[in-house]
């Protein structure tokens, strides 16, 4: 294995990437024939996409994970476009496919995920024996981020987090369901849910800001920072620093598609600038609004970062932990 850490300071990780293919319509007509207006295929994944968002910002990143061999040619070229160090373990069989469909006028997208491959428990120990090398060798932050495929165990993100933690590494976790549930008081340095997901972990509905507030400062977790996103509407960050809501200005989406994946590149593009809570909070925003702006097939720039920063809000909340 190269030693990448002091040039790539951030490796995400990817259980169960996907070949995306969006469809943009004009609106979605249920039980009916549809025909889309634009149709784009890209490599996708919530870890591929924090990976791509980081790249474009300019910051080195690994990615790594599992790929199937007989369509891994595509990630391959695509990684090597954006300058990513691919450290992938290739699997038998195909990367599975994403069926992404845009509605224009209502704003919205809809996924439709095929199963993801099957690694093996000595599969899933050659992944984590490489992570573990990464850490020791100095890498500053690992993303988790993602769904499992169906085979591996649910704790498996919990007992890497605190391998990764053992070895002086920080961990940001962006997952859900069971998964998020037993690794979230693993000591992750960051956690980032969206509503619907911290409504899940909790066990409660969550109907306004205030409640969602509560509900990540609850976590009791003092060292771990808390970021729940509200999509188009921003975000609270909740910290040993304090508490506060961003919220980015009124933008017309063209796709909420890796809009929360572009925030957890930014949260992390903002730990390593060294930017204090408030700061964190708009570049973090900045970078979802400049990915719920673009097109698909469009890539995060720190001009974009630079423009969109400025329009971004920030507020304290009177809430502590």
């Amino acid at each position: 294995m190269d030693n990448c850490s002091t040039k790539c300071p951030v490796v995400t990780v990817s259980l169960n990437p996907a070949l995306d293919y969006t469809f943009t319509l004009e609106r979605l007509m249920v039980g009916e024939v549809n025909r889309a207006s634009r149709v784009h295929e890209r490599p996708g994944g919530k870890g591929v996409n924090v990976a791509v968002a980081l790249a474009g910002s300019g910051i080195p990143v690994v990615a790594t994970g599992f790929l199937g061999r007989e369509n891994a040619g595509l990630f391959t070229s695509f990684f090597s476009k954006f300058g990513i160090i691919d450290r992938y373990h290739r699997l038998p069989g195909a990367t599975r496919t994403s069926i992404k469909i845009v509605d224009l006028v209502a704003g919205q997208t809809t996924d439709v995920n095929a199963p993801g491959l099957a690694p093996t428990l000595l599969d899933l120990l050659d992944l984590r024996n490489d992570l573990l090398e990464l850490a020791a060798s100095g890498v500053t932050w690992f993303v988790l981020s993602g769904s499992l495929p169906p085979q591996v165990d649910a704790g498996f993100y919990r007992d890497l987090i605190r391998d990764i933690k053992s070895r002086g590494a920080k961990v940001c976790l962006d997952t859900s369901g069971e998964p998020l549930r037993l690794a979230y008081n693993a000591g992750a340095d960051i956690l980032k849910p969206n509503v619907h997901e911290l409504a899940e972990l909790v066990g409660r509905e969550l109907p306004d800001e205030a409640s969602v507030i509560r509900a990540a400062s609850n976590l009791g977790l003092l060292e771990t920072e808390v970021v729940v996103s509200f999509g188009a509407e921003g975000a609270c960050f909740v910290s040993a620093e304090g508490t506060v809501i961003a919220r980015p200005p009124k933008i017309t989406k063209r796709s909420t598609v890796g809009a929360g994946d572009a925030m957890v590149a930014g949260i992390i593009a903002a730990h390593l600038a060294g930017d204090g809570l408030v700061d964190r909070a708009r570049r973090a925003t900045a970078f979802s609004v400049a990915a719920l702006t673009m097109s698909p097939d469009a890539t995060i720039t720190p001009a974009m970062i630079e423009e969109e920063s400025v329009r971004v809000s920030v507020a304290s909340f009177a809430h502590t932990r």
